[in-house]
C-alpha cells in the first residue's frame, strides 16, 4: 500500500517531467566543443569507427586510433591527418585484456588522459546455436562486450577525477530486440546495453556529474558484416547515416540513440503485449539475413 501511496506522489512530478520533456523536443540541444579532447576509438579501421574518426578529426580533436587490422588502421589515420586532426594509432585485439591494458598504458604515457572513450569494436557471427564454435562464442563477448570494461576501467579514472569525459558505447538494436541465428551477437550486445546503463547510473551514485555516457542501437548497418539483411523496418541503414545520428548524440550528450527511432517504440510493446501477438508481429517485422543453421545439418 505504502509504496501506492509513494507512486501517486510522485505523479505531479511525472507530468511536469513529460511536459517538459515535450517542450524540448521544440528545441534545438546545444552542441558541445570537442576541440583538442582526446578521443580514443577502438574498431577504428573499418565501418562506423572509422567514420566517427573522420568526424572527430573534422572537430579538431586528437585522435588515438586502436585496431586489430593494421592496413584498416592506417588507411583510417592517413585520412584523419589529411584532414588536420593530430593522430595516434595502436594495433590492439581487444579480444585481449592484456593487450589492452598495456596499450592504455602507452596512450597515457605517451599521450595523456582519454577524455572521450568510443567503445566501437565488434564482431558478429551469423548462425545458430549448433553452428557457432565456441571460440567464436568467446570472441563475441571478448571483443562486444569484455573489452568495454577493460578500456573503460584503464580510462574513466582520468576523466572522474576531471568530472570530466564521455564514454560511448556502441551497441546494437539486437541489444534490445532478439532475432534468430544472432545467439552470441544478441547476448553480448544486451550486455553492451546493460553496461552503458549500470554505468550511467553507477556515475550519478558517486556525484560525478561531468562524465557523460552515450549508447547507439542501431538497426543492421550495411557494414558488410551480416550478409543480404532486410527486414520490413526499411532498407540495411548506410554507416554515414548513423554515423551523423552517433555523432549529434554524443555532441548534444544524448542518453541513448535508436536508428530508426521506431526501435525505441518496439522495445516498449514487447514488455507490454502478449506473447502470442508479440510472436505475430515479429513476423511481420520479418528479419532475414544470410545464416548457417547447424541444428540442420546435425538433424541430417
Amino acid at each position: 500500500m505504502k509504496i501506492l501511496l509513494d507512486l501517486l506522489l510522485l505523479l505531479p512530478l511525472l507530468i511536469v517531467c513529460c511536459l517538459e520533456s515535450f517542450v524540448k523536443l521544440f528545441i534545438p540541444k546545444r552542441r558541445k566543443s570537442v576541440a583538442g579532447e582526446i578521443v580514443l576509438i577502438t574498431g577504428a579501421g573499418h565501418g562506423i569507427g572509422r567514420l566517427t574518426a573522420y568526424e572527430f578529426a573534422k572537430l579538431k580533436s586528437k585522435l588515438v586510433l586502436w585496431d586489430i587490422n593494421k592496413h584498416g588502421l592506417e588507411e583510417t589515420a592517413a585520412k584523419c591527418k589529411g584532414l588536420g586532426a593530430k593522430v595516434y594509432t595502436f594495433v590492439v585485439d581487444c579480444s585481449n585484456r592484456e593487450d589492452i591494458y598495456s596499450s592504455a598504458k602507452k596512450v597515457k604515457a605517451e599521450i595523456g588522459d582519454v577524455s572521450i572513450l568510443v567503445n566501437n569494436a565488434g564482431v558478429v557471427y551469423t548462425s545458430d546455436l549448433f553452428a557457432t564454435q565456441d571460440a567464436q562464442i568467446e570472441k563475441t563477448f571478448e571483443v562486444n562486450i569484455l573489452a568495454h570494461f577493460w578500456t573503460t576501467k584503464a580510462f574513466l579514472p582520468a576523466m572522474m577525477k576531471n568530472n570530466h569525459g564521455h564514454v560511448v558505447t556502441v551497441a546494437s538494436a539486437a541489444g534490445h530486440i532478439s532475432v534468430p541465428f544472432l545467439l552470441a551477437y544478441c547476448s553480448s550486445k544486451f550486455s553492451a546495453v546493460g553496461f552503458h546503463k549500470a554505468l550511467t547510473d553507477e556515475l550519478a551514485a558517486l556525484q560525478i556529474t561531468g562524465v557523460k555516457t552515450t549508447c547507439l542501437c542501431p538497426n543492421f548497418v550495411n557494414t558488410g558484416f551480416i550478409k543480404n539483411p532486410s527486414t520490413s523496418l526499411g532498407p540495411a541503414l548506410e554507416p554515414e547515416e548513423v554515423v551523423n545520428r552517433l555523432m549529434n548524440g554524443i555532441l548534444t550528450e544524448q542518453k541513448m540513440i535508436f536508428i530508426p527511432s521506431s526501435i525505441a517504440f518496439l522495445t516498449i510493446l514487447e514488455r507490454i503485449l502478449p506473447e502470442r501477438f508479440l510472436a505475430v508481429l515479429k513476423r511481420k517485422i520479418n528479419i532475414k539475413f544470410d545464416a548457417v543453421i547447424g541444428y540442420k545439418m546435425k538433424a541430417q
